[in-house]
């Protein structure tokens, strides 16, 4: 009995094999346009990237989606990360042919306004011919290379809204070499001179403060009478740039408390 009930499950595992999705983190495949192997090899590229950026970024597809792509991609980023915390989303949007991408924290300034549209270019055309996983795994490669090149040089984030234009100040490894080698050099420069110019013996030297030392205080008022900030809004950057090297500046939006970067192409 008990081998033809071996026998019997055997038969039964051959014409009905299970099938086990694979267990991911970071990417939600909605719509199916995934492979359980495919899975696999994008969650492993999310999940190198969130431990580099020290914080989450996601691949997510919908084929039922009526709602705006950058709106439902933000809310979807502020659901898992919270307001202001590093992450970022790339969400496929199948129903409405739409590739969005929102970014929060400190990959609102690795992906520039300049570098997402060479990753919207990437996108465009892997999408176009049906390259789903080749457009998501894309991304996260493309992704990675610009948290590696890490934040332009003169990088700046201006609010859509306001115009409100924040600067990010980067120091260049040759510029803290450099910074490192003037401090050690003006240190001992300045050790020599007081060395050579106070060349005293312990214990054998008071100085005489008493009579030196002398204090005068005066008062000085400063009103500030006029205060001006001048600001202006600065156009996104639509011109196409390839590569890894791609800068310049990320335009923001705030929404429930938090700030988010980002934009959106059809394919």
């Amino acid at each position: 009995m008990k081998k033809l009930f071996l026998f019997l499950f055997g038969l039964v595992a051959l014409g009905f094999p299970l099938h086990v999705m694979a267990d991911t983190e970071h990417v939600e495949d909605s719509a199916g346009l995934f492979s359980e192997t495919q899975l696999i090899q994008l969650e492993e590229q999310a999940t190198n990237l969130s431990d580099t950026i020290k914080g989450d970024v996601y691949l997510v597809t919908s084929n039922t989606n009526t709602t705006d792509s950058e709106e439902y991609a933000q809310e979807y980023l502020r659901t898992k990360v919270g307001n202001n915390n590093n992450g970022a989303v790339l969400f496929l949007d199948m129903n409405q042919r739409v590739t969005a991408i929102k970014t929060s924290g400190n990959m609102i300034d690795y992906l520039t306004d300049a570098r997402l549209e060479s990753i919207f270019d990437e996108l465009q055309e892997q999408m176009g011919a049906g390259n789903y996983f080749e457009a998501g795994s894309n991304f996260f490669e493309m992704a990675a290379g610009y948290v590696e090149d890490g934040v332009p040089s003169g990088h700046y984030r201006v609010d859509e809204e306001t115009g409100k234009i924040t600067y990010y100040k980067t120091i260049s490894p040759f510029e803290a070499f450099i910074a490192v080698v003037l401090a050690a050099v003006l240190a001992v420069a300045f050790f020599v001179v007081i060395k050579s110019r106070y060349q005293l013996k312990l214990g054998t030297y008071k100085y005489p403060y008493q009579e030196n030392s002398q204090v005068n205080l005066t008062v000085n008022e400063n009103q500030l009478t006029n205060s001006f900030v001048t600001t202006r809004r600065i156009p996104r950057n639509n011109n196409n740039s390839g590569g890894f090297g791609g800068g310049g500046g990320s335009t923001t939006s705030s929404s429930g408390g938090g700030t988010f970067g980002g934009g959106s192409r059809g394919f």
